[in-house]
């Protein structure tokens, strides 16, 4: 590989998470030059919908499959890639026990297929879910575990993936919900009638809980410069409220005015005690800052 070519790999479970979770990273990287990819393990079944959002489509997967090419398109993606697994849904719902649910399957499975990416694709950096998910979603937290699995696996010269040959990425980093914007939104989502508790379009989502996990912090990556392209990949999503987080609301307001960064946890190589914050997941690689 040329090491003038920078990429970078995005491994995440839904459509929207890309542009909900790491949009700005992946805009910000893609008008840079970087040449980003994203494999995405599942194409939304679950993901509750009025119905008309289906109007011209023939099940939730297609809608939200349709929903995430306009946004890899907002975004500047090189490519998106599925695993071909099917959405699980929140903790105790039906949809765990459908047989191609993502939470299903042996961790190892997903795990080979990721690194096949990885040895295809040859990124330096790779970037996937913090190990509770972020907000302790099922599949969220599978992709993490697999990805993390994966990125050993694409370097194992003893793993069989085709005729690709090993390849050992530079960084694995996990996307971080910024906690002070986390506890931002649990003070003042009260005050307008809003439970903290009881969040999400399904209100399946504990914020308080969430805001009490700390990890550290290893790179924060400043995106206002294409905050309007994450918005734009964000409303792509209209099935899933897209809309709702980048308007007018208390939500949208917030980020915009003073959360326009997005935060990671390196992974890979391990970080030191005490360790520099960096503001480039490339930084240290050649080719990077």
């Amino acid at each position: 590989m040329e090491n003038h070519r920078r990429i970078l790999l995005a491994v995440l479970a839904h459509p929207d998470d890309e542009s909900f979770g790491t949009g700005g990273t992946l805009a910000y990287y893609a008008r840079q030059g970087v040449e980003v990819y994203l494999v995405c393990a599942t194409r939304g079944e679950a993901g509750e919908m009025e119905e008309g959002f289906l109007r011209g489509f023939t099940s939730p997967a297609e809608r939200r499959e349709a929903e995430l090419r306009c946004a890899a398109e907002k975004l500047g993606l090189k490519g998106v890639y599925f695993l071909g697994y099917r959405d699980s849904g929140m903790p105790g719902s039906p949809d765990n026990a459908h047989p191609n649910a993502l939470v299903a399957q042996p961790q190892t499975e997903v795990a080979l297929k990721i690194a096949r990416f990885i040895r295809l694709l040859r990124p330096q950096v790779v970037i996937t879910f913090d190990p509770i998910g972020g907000y302790r979603h099922p599949d969220h937290i599978a992709v993490h575990r697999a990805t993390v699995e994966a990125f050993s696996l694409a370097a194992q010269a003893d793993v069989i993936l085709d005729d690709l040959p090993p390849y050992q990425a530079e960084r694995l980093y996990f996307h971080l919900i910024p906690r002070t914007f986390l506890r931002w939104m649990v003070r003042l989502m009260p005050l307008f009638g809003r439970d903290p508790q009881r969040f999400g379009k399904n209100h399946d989502i504990d914020l308080r809980s969430i805001v009490e996990v700390h990890f550290p912090v290893h790179a924060v990556i400043q995106y206002r410069s294409v905050a309007a392209i994450r918005d734009a990949a964000s409303a792509c999503h209209a099935s899933q409220g897209g809309s709702s987080l980048t308007g007018s609301g208390i939500i949208g307001r917030l980020r915009r005015l003073f959360f326009s960064y997005e935060m990671y946890m390196r992974g890979y190589p391990p970080a030191r005690p005490k360790e520099q914050v960096v503001r480039d997941l490339f930084a240290g690689i050649s080719g990077g800052d």
